[in-house]
Parts: structure tokens; C-alpha cells; sequence
């Protein structure tokens, strides 16, 4: 009896454990149901739909005369979904589907027939048909047959992206710029487009996607959760036709010369309105490309171009005159253990301080600046200081070099420093630093700030302008100003003067030669390099811009003194713009502009005054200029080269279609 009453007890463990199990896991299912379902319902919805970004398409950057440098063109990319698409209207629309998409892709219509049906028989749900469409393309195929009855029954599924073209090619590449991103999330901003990424960025937009098989991503519905809002555009001071110039000018002479790098900068004198930036710079294979933005980040020696800072410095304090005579010591100077030489040998005997500058004697600025200034020192670098020679311009484009002007007990001052800082060694200053200085003194000696943007527009609407900035309104007294002018146009216009080999009697120009040492620390002289300066302004007598040009490292065998490498650059820029209308009257009727630019002339104008109902003829149109044009007339431009227009794809006087596509043809020769 007592071995049942066990056996009972046992069972009633067994049965009382089952249910206390069975409550248990009714409790946790319904705590799941109750509480947590929500969330599994979360994780298991996020598996197979997400909510992606859908980038805006971003503003343009406009040239100052309305010539795109850069703009965003929507692409589009076609899928087929196998499974949303009937037999029988599969049977009834392959034919003419297949020769559709062969007459707009130029491919068989087998090749499209065969894909079509390879991908319904493996029930497929994202087939690849297209990809790379312009908008053009991409309106006629959706009303093809099948695909004209939309994504749930014709089967066609379409992703769009933007990409950014740049009408101009390589050319200021660097300056124009981009903003990318990493895999880690860094943003990288350079050029135009990285300092006004602000305005160009625009707003993103969400999209539903649904996984599919094969761990692709397929767009649900046909329409966006929040569209994207694109950016502003922004009009910069970039002027095409100058920038095409001086990018020519200066290519030119970077191959002659066959120099390392060099870079152009052309500024309008009253604004500070940059007109052209260009940076050049060789690749690994030899050939020149916008590779690093050297006017704005490369700091370093300025060489003899700085002996107008030194001058100016020199006549502020009046320790001198123009008149001032300096012995020049058969062009040597010793000070302390070292000797300041001239590139002259036996030197230029005894000169006034004018002369000193227009023969760029070393000797002359080395006794002229210490001897008169050894007791004091601070005194010159406070007069320095006191022209902002040691702030940087404060840029919007990021990545400006920082210019150096040591002070007296500064790390790397020394006795010397006085004597090397007069022609401009132990001190560093980027390009457009520089040209600042210059621009000064051309306008009188207000000093601006280099600027890059006009405007922000919106739907063609001004929405923000920006105007002239001054950093310093008088760096010297206007006594100083009128001296070192008359001294710099004597440079070019009297013999003697470094920069006479570029003088024309046609049209005017003053500025300074430099020529500076590279790499001279290792004694090595067949390991000198040297840097080759222009830097000045034009016209001579009402300047109505500046221009610095810097080449790096010319192959000394071919030449590297600035007159002879820079300066042809400079007089090349100057030259051609003589040839736009506001100072045509100002040039000598004997002096010709270039057929091949006087062309390019005449095609815009020409193109500008047609009927808009018909389609101009762009033969022989800047390329930029032709891109501008057809985009103001509501079409699409594809571009193949670089250059002027040598082909465009319907025919001049064709009745105008917006929305089309036109294809231009560039090239050089």
C-alpha cells in the first residue's frame, strides 16, 4: 500500500511540474505577444524593408558669366521584376519591348529579349536592363511597351542618383573641387565646392526599400517618404574665358620649361575678385594636371618679389628715398659670416634705391634694410606686421598655407635675418598672399581680401550677396604708393629693368620679376632648384587687375629666371584680355588679338543673338560657353572632350524640344 502512495506522489510531482511548465510558458508567450511583440515586429520589418537617404541633387557653381562650373545631372538606372508581371503580358510586349530598348541603347534586340526572358524563368526581382540613363532616356523608356504599365505590372523598377559634372573638364579642376566622404564617415571638402558646400549641399530626402533575394535592395511604391530639397546655386567671381587663358598660358610654359609645378592667379584690382585660379602641378606619367591648389596652400620663399615689401617698409619709416644711393660692393655683402650676392657678377657699382628695385639687386636690399635697421629690428618687422604680411587672408577655401615673418627672439632669428628677410628669404608666403600685397598697391593701397562668390541663388533668385571685404585701407602712405607704382612700371618699360623682355608698346604692364633659391640648404648645387616669379598688374596707369604667376623648379637647363619663365605667362594673360570690349578702345588698332580667341568671341555673341525657337550653331564655341547656352534652352548636354565644339548632335536652326538631350564634341586642336 505504502509503494502506491509513493507511486501517486510521484505522479502528482510529475503532473504539478508540467503544469507549473505549461503556466510558464503561457506567461512568457503572452509577456512576448503583450510586451515585446512590438519590437520583434520591428526587427523583423527592418530585415526586409529599410528607410534610405536619397541624396538632393546639389546646387551648381556658376561663373561670373553664367557658364557652369559644375552641376548635378540625374541618372537613372532600370530593373526588371519578374514577378510582378503577368504571362500573357509578357508574351504580348517582349517583341516590341526588346526592339525599343535596342533602338535607344544601340544593342540587339535579341540581347534584351534573351535577358528579359532569362530573368522570368529564374523569377528574378531585379534583372539589370540599363543603367547610366540622362533624363531624356529615361522619359522615353518608361513609356515603352510593358513598361509603360508602371512598377506593379509592367515590372520595371527605377533608381535614380546624381552625379556632378564639370563642364570645364581639367581645367581648375583643383579650384572647382568636390566633396567626398569615406568609409569611416570623414568628410573631405576642396575647392569651391568644399568652402560653399553649406549652400551647394541642399537636403536629403527617405525612400522605402524591400529586401529581395540575393541581399538586393528594391524601391517600394513609387513615390518618396519626404522628397529631397536641392541646394542653392552659387555664382562665383571666376570669369571662364580669362580662366581658359591663363590655364593655357600657363600650361604652355610649364611644358617648355619642364617644371615641376606652377600655378596662375588673376584678380580683379578694385574687388578682389578672383577671375582665374589655376594649379598645375606633373603627374606620374608627365603630364600636368589640377592636382594640389597651390595659390592658396603652398606657402614658401618669396625671393626678390618681396623686396617691394621691403621697400615699402624702408620709404614708410624714410630711411631712405628713391633717390638714395647704395653702393652695391661689386655685388657682394658680407654680414656676420655670411655673403649676400648678386646675380649680376662684380654687382651694379654704386645705385639709387629705384634702381636697386628695378635691377632686383640682393646686395642693395641686404645693406639697405640692415644697416638700417640692425639697432632696431622690430621696428621692420612691426612695419611688416603692420601691412597684415603676417595673417593669412582668411579664405573660405580651407587648406591656406600660413605665411611666416619671424619677429626678433623668434626660433630660427638670427643676425642675419634682416640682411635674407630683405629679398625675401626667412620669410614664407603663399602665392595669392603675395598677389594681395601687389592688388594693394595697385588700387592705392588698400588692401582687400581675395574673394571667390558673387551670389546665392534659389529658383534664379538672389537670395545672398556678397560684396568687397577690406582688410587693411591704407598699408602705406599714398606718397609710398605713387613711388614703388612709378618703380614697377619702370621695370617693364625702361631697359635694364628685369622685366623689359616683356615689355610691349601696345598695351602696359608693371610688376616684379623673382627668382628664388630651392633646396640651397644641402650645398649640393646640382640639387638647387629655384622657384621663378612674376607678380605686378595691368594696365600700368589705371590698373584694372593683378596677376601673380609662380612656377616651381624649371629645368635649369632650359631656363629658370622669372622674366624669362613667369613673366611670358603674365604677358601672355595681360595680351588677351586687351581683346574684351570694355578696353578694346584702349589698345593700339596695330596690335591684332588672336584669330583663334577672336573666334571664340564671335561664336558666343553670335550664338547669344539668335532666334530662341531654333538651335544655334555651336561649331566653334568654348565648350563651357556651349554647355550654358543649350542648358539656359531647357536641354540635357552630354559632353565628349575637351575644348571648343567640333560636333553637336542636332543640327543648328532645329526647331527647340526641352527636356531633349544634345551631344557636343570638344576638342583643342
Amino acid at each position: 500500500m505504502s509503494e502506491e502512495k509513493n507511486i501517486l506522489i510521484r505522479l502528482y510531482l510529475v503532473v504539478g511540474a508540467l503544469v507549473v511548465f505549461a503556466v510558464a510558458l503561457g506567461a512568457s508567450l503572452l509577456n512576448i505577444q503583450l510586451k515585446q511583440g512590438a519590437k520583434y515586429k520591428k526587427l523583423a520589418a527592418e530585415r526586409t524593408e529599410k528607410v534610405v537617404t536619397i541624396e538632393p541633387s546639389r546646387g551648381s557653381l556658376i561663373s561670373d558669366d553664367g557658364s557652369l562650373l559644375a552641376t548635378s545631372v540625374s541618372r537613372y538606372e532600370i530593373r526588371y521584376d519578374a514577378l510582378t508581371v503577368k504571362k500573357e503580358d509578357f508574351e504580348a510586349h517582349i517583341g516590341a519591348l526588346s526592339d525599343s530598348l535596342s533602338v535607344l541603347l544601340k544593342r540587339p534586340a535579341a540581347e534584351f529579349e534573351q535577358k528579359l526572358r532569362r530573368a522570368t524563368a529564374r523569377k528574378n526581382r531585379y534583372a539589370l536592363v540599363a543603367s547610366n540613363l540622362s533624363f531624356d532616356q529615361y522619359r522615353r523608356l518608361k513609356e515603352f511597351p510593358l513598361f509603360s504599365k508602371g512598377p506593379y505590372r509592367g515590372g520595371i523598377v527605377v533608381t535614380q542618383k546624381t552625379v556632378r559634372e564639370h563642364p570645364l573638364g581639367e581645367m581648375a579642376a583643383r579650384s572647382v573641387g568636390f566633396v567626398s566622404t569615406d568609409a569611416s564617415g570623414h568628410i573631405t571638402r576642396v575647392g569651391l565646392e568644399g568652402a560653399f558646400d553649406n549652400y551647394l549641399k541642399g537636403e536629403a530626402g527617405k525612400r522605402l526599400k524591400q529586401k529581395i533575394a540575393k541581399g538586393q535592395w528594391k524601391p517600394l511604391g513609387t513615390g518618396n517618404i519626404k522628397e529631397p530639397k536641392e541646394g542653392s546655386d552659387v555664382v562665383t567671381t571666376i570669369n571662364i574665358n580669362i580662366q581658359d587663358i591663363a590655364h593655357h598660358a600657363l600650361l604652355g610654359q610649364l611644358e617648355k620649361y619642364k617644371a615641376d609645378h606652377g600655378t596662375v592667379v588673376v584678380m580683379e584690382t578694385k574687388t578682389g575678385e578672383i577671375k582665374a585660379l589655376s594649379n598645375l602641378g606633373r603627374n606620374a606619367e608627365g603630364f600636368y594636371s589640377e592636382r594640389l591648389n597651390y595659390a592658396i596652400g603652398e606657402s614658401h620663399e618669396p625671393g626678390s618679389t618681396f623686396k617691394l615689401m621691403s621697400m615699402a617698409v624702408a620709404l614708410e619709416d624714410k630711411v631712405i628715398d628713391t633717390a638714395t644711393v647704395i653702393d652695391t660692393e661689386n655685388g657682394r655683402y658680407r654680414v656676420y659670416d655670411r655673403t649676400v650676392r648678386d646675380s649680376k657678377a662684380g654687382g651694379y657699382g654704386e645705385i639709387s634705391a629705384a634702381k636697386a628695385l628695378k635691377v632686383s639687386s640682393n646686395t642693395a636690399f641686404a645693406k639697405m634694410i640692415h644697416e638700417n635697421y640692425k639697432d632696431n629690428p622690430r621696428a621692420y618687422v612691426d612695419r611688416l606686421r603692420n601691412m597684415n604680411l603676417h595673417e593669412p587672408l582668411g579664405l573660405p577655401v580651407l587648406g591656406e598655407g600660413l605665411p611666416v615673418i619671424r619677429y626678433p627672439g623668434d626660433r630660427g632669428w638670427s643676425g642675419v635675418s634682416l640682411a635674407w628677410m630683405s629679398h625675401g628669404y626667412e620669410v614664407s608666403l603663399t602665392p595669392l598672399q603675395t598677389l594681395s600685397f601687389y592688388n594693394a598697391i595697385a588700387n592705392g593701397g588698400e588692401m582687400v581680401r581675395p574673394r571667390l562668390i558673387k551670389e546665392i541663388r534659389r529658383g534664379g533668385e538672389t537670395i545672398q550677396k556678397f560684396h568687397k571685404t577690406v582688410i587693411n585701407p591704407s598699408i602705406c602712405s599714398k606718397e609710398t604708393v605713387n613711388q614703388l607704382q612709378q618703380i614697377l612700371k619702370e621695370i617693364v618699360q625702361e631697359k635694364g629693368g628685369t622685366g623689359h623682355g616683356l615689355y610691349d608698346p601696345n598695351f602696359s604692364m608693371a610688376g616684379k620679376t623673382g627668382t628664388c633659391q630651392k633646396d640651397y640648404g644641402s650645398g649640393d648645387p646640382d640639387k638647387l632648384k629655384y622657384i621663378s616669379t612674376f607678380a605686378g598688374y595691368f594696365p600700368a596707369e589705371q590698373p584694372e587687375y593683378s596677376c601673380i604667376v609662380v612656377i616651381h623648379e624649371p629645368d635649369k637647363h632650359v631656363g629658370y629666371y622669372g622674366a624669362d619663365v613667369s613673366g611670358p605667362v603674365f604677358k601672355a594673360i595681360a595680351q588677351k584680355m586687351y581683346t574684351s570690349k570694355h578696353l578694346q578702345d584702349e589698345v593700339s588698332p596695330r596690335w591684332m588679338a588672336s584669330a583663334d580667341l577672336d573666334n571664340t568671341y564671335h561664336a558666343y555673341e553670335s550664338a547669344l543673338e539668335l532666334n530662341p525657337k531654333s538651335i544655334p550653331n555651336l561649331k566653334g564655341m568654348a565648350g563651357m560657353d556651349a554647355v550654358a547656352l543649350m542648358e539656359n534652352l531647357g536641354y540635357e548636354v552630354l559632353v565628349n572632350g575637351n575644348g571648343k565644339v567640333i560636333k553637336q548632335s542636332i543640327s543648328s536652326g532645329a526647331a527647340i524640344k526641352k527636356g531633349s538631350q544634345i551631344e557636343l564634341t570638344l576638342s583643342r586642336s
